[in-house]
């Protein structure tokens, strides 16, 4: 108590306090009470003052500095790098750095240490400071952890398979003391109990998906492609929408299909997968390549199990998109194969031996170029590989003639140059186009009709048929066009018009369709009402029966009032079946579509 000199509290024995040292400096007045308080139990002998410790650290003004010999709590590892004693600047107690002497408040904590010593300190040693950084960046365990083996085993597993990793590196030799060194008591297992596990996850996950393609209440479409480079194995992949409406894409089927690869011997690899994940019922679509052994297994597909499928099939085969306009863009370097065979044996040429392309470098380093760690070349299996072929050809156009007029190599001519930077214009837009359909994370059917308009501007517009060479490429793409994408694609349009965004029905199909408008149209209905069959609406909540109604006796006011309602009904009812059905789906076709150009 400042007026009475004593502690305050309840012990009369207590010494008497000691008086402010600095009278003439005294801030006691300007104090809040948290400070007084402090205050108090300073001067009350908590904390042992030196009214003559008083000096400055690298500041003009004055500061009152009393030291501290109280042992405190210093739990964390920052307090071996600051003075044990706290020094107060201000009416603020401060720690003070062992290395560069810089006060630092602690009334909130010691983040404010931890960070000065690990990144703001300039005086101290780096060493230090690294082990100080390695110290703080461990994270604590867990409070009552114990170690599952089955739990480390599994996730070694989980590891195993989604890092691809070879069961032959769980048996080096400084893997498992690498173990060890965290965990003592954990057994690594060996490639063969490796090998099991990974067969048993596997077999549990496939358990686990052919539940959640059982329990869907929507249909399955699905991908197919044959792949050449492994044995000609035929995979195929399911595409659905789970319960939770999340978009999903499984790899269900990927086995050696048997000689001769005929469109039988696919139909019945297809076949057999979907009665064997038993989704032969929920199947909607199919999805191939533009190949006549696909075509023909998709029609012996149809005429077999129509029955089994949605519209008897009428809709099952979709052609693969992305794969027409390779084949648009191949057929349309037929043109200009001369120069384009000229550019690839000159750029294969090249790489094939490193000396060769270090020689290429160095020539291109002479022009400003950059180096290459490789050549691009066009692959035929590749879609639009060409156009990538060609755009790297000519950054280093200078680079490649002067390659071929050292080496004595045939180069493409300045006339077959020309041609080809003319036509790597009109190819990027197949190849952009190409990137906007092999999306595989989101909804694609509904790019198509607005893809296929395009290509189908692009192809007539005169405005960039400027030489005779470009004329000739558009009709000969144009030709190629019209054969592969026919107006009778009903199962695009339907996708297509479908799509809020795109939902400009007149419009889209009339340029298409032509004539077929209305019957496209009446696909739509039929596939909204087969929708509306396998998931059918609730009743009205304003619907009520007379059992519900409390009884009404003879004579009583309500009868009137009931005889009014049903001939207001009856009414209702025969004006309702003066007009036209009107479905949701029609309802939904006269809504005014939204724009949104990110589409």
């Amino acid at each position: 108590d400042q007026r009475t000199g004593r502690s305050v509290g309840n012990d009369d024995n207590l010494e008497p306090l000691p008086t402010c040292a600095a009278p003439a400096h005294c801030r006691c007045n300007s104090l809040s009470s948290h400070q007084k308080l402090v205050a108090v139990f300073v001067i009350s002998g908590f904390y042992s003052m030196s009214s003559n410790a008083s000096e400055s650290l690298g500041t003009d003004r004055h500061m009152e500095i009393h030291t501290s010999q109280i042992q405190r709590r210093t739990r964390s590892q920052v307090w071996e790098h600051f003075e044990v004693n706290l020094m107060q600047f201000d009416g603020e107690l401060k720690a003070i750095c062992k290395y560069c002497g810089l006060g630092l408040n602690t009334k909130s904590g010691t983040s404010s240490l931890r960070g000065h010593v690990a990144n703001s300190c300039p005086t101290i040693d780096p060493s230090i400071r690294n082990t100080f950084r390695a110290s703080i960046s461990k994270k604590p365990a867990e409070q009552n952890f114990m170690f599952d083996p089955i739990a480390c085993r599994e996730g070694m597993i989980n590891f195993a398979n989604h890092a691809e990793i070879p069961f032959l590196k769980f048996e080096d030799p400084f893997f498992s003391p690498w173990i060890n060194t965290m965990q003592p008591t954990f057994k690594v297992r060996g490639r063969q109990t490796i090998h099991n596990d990974c067969l048993k996850k596997y077999e549990e996950m496939e358990r686990d998906l052919q539940v959640e393609l059982l329990s869907l209440d929507s249909c399955v479409s699905l991908t197919s492609d044959l792949d050449i480079l492994t044995e000609f194995r035929l995979h195929v992949t399911a595409h659905f929408i789970d319960a939770e409406f999340k978009i999903k894409k499984k790899i269900i089927w990927f086995k050696e299909l048997e000689y001769p690869h005929t469109g039988y011997a696919i139909e019945e690899e297809i076949v057999r997968c979907v009665i064997d994940w038993e989704i032969k019922d929920k199947m909607f679509t199919l999805t191939m390549d533009n190949a006549s052994d696909n075509t023909s297994a998709c029609e012996l597909l149809t005429t077999d199990h129509k029955h089994d499928l949605l519209f008897e099939g009428k809709h099952l085969h979709i052609r693969c998109c992305a794969h027409i306009l390779n084949i648009l863009v191949q057929d349309g370097m037929r043109i200009i194969h001369t120069a384009i065979d000229k550019i690839h044996e000159l750029l294969k040429h090249i790489d094939s031996s490193p000396s060769r392309l270090q020689a290429f470098n160095s020539i291109a380093n002479g022009k400003g170029l950059p180096s290459k760690h490789g050549i691009y070349l066009d692959i035929p299996t590749r879609w639009n590989s060409t156009y990538k072929m060609l755009r790297e050809a000519l950054v280093y156009k200078a680079v490649l003639n002067s390659y071929a007029l050292k080496y004595y190599e045939a180069a493409p001519s300045e006339d077959e140059c020309e041609k080809a930077e003319a036509i790597c214009e009109f190819l990027k837009a197949f190849e952009e186009l190409t990137l906007s359909v092999s999306a595989h994370r989101e909804p694609t059917e509904h790019k198509f009709l607005p893809l296929v308009l395009c290509i189908q501007h692009a192809l007539k517009d005169p405005a960039w048929q400027t030489t005779n060479l470009l004329k000739e490429l558009a009709a000969s793409m144009c030709s190629k066009f019209e054969k592969h994408w026919e107006p009778s694609e009903d199962n695009h349009q339907t996708g297509a018009n479908s799509h809020r965004n795109n939902k400009e029905i007149a419009f889209n199909i009339a340029l298409v369709c032509k004539d077929n408008d209305q019957m496209d149209l009446e696909w739509m209905r039929k596939y909204f009402a087969q929708y509306e069959k396998q998931h059918p609406r609730t009743g009205s909540m304003n619907t009520m029966t007379r059992a519900n109604e409390p009884s009404v006796t003879k004579g009583s006011p309500l009868v009137g009032k009931r005889k009014l309602e049903d001939e207001f009904n009856e009414y209702m009812s025969q004006m309702i079946g003066m007009r036209a059905s009107r479905s949701e789906i029609d309802e939904y076709l006269e809504e005014k579509a939204e724009v949104d150009r990110r589409f």
